[in-house]
């Protein structure tokens, strides 16, 4: 739990910081209110640091031509693992 609220707050605090990537990270209400299309999902395990995570997340969602992304889950003790959905 306190795992999910370090990577959400990171979220919050890096928003700008990750703006050299296609892929914007969106919350799930907001997805509904575009009417995105899910094109799939990505995840990361490679990495200790919830910054990291986000940076990851958003390359892979820009790789598979995703232009947003949500992350959906984050969990890990001593190794992070986080996916997220993809959305055009």
């Amino acid at each position: 739990m306190k795992l999910l609220q370090s990577l959400t707050a990171a979220a919050i605090i890096s928003t700008l910081s990750f703006s050299v990537f296609a892929a914007q990270e969106i919350s799930r209400e907001k997805a509904k209110e575009m009417k995105l299309e899910m094109i799939g999902t990505v995840d990361t395990n490679s990495t200790l640091d919830p910054m990291d995570a986000k940076q990851h997340l958003a390359k892979k969602a820009d790789e598979k031509g995703g232009k947003y992304y949500v992350i959906i889950a984050a969990a890990g003790k001593g190794h992070l693992h986080a996916t997220a959905e993809v959305y055009k």
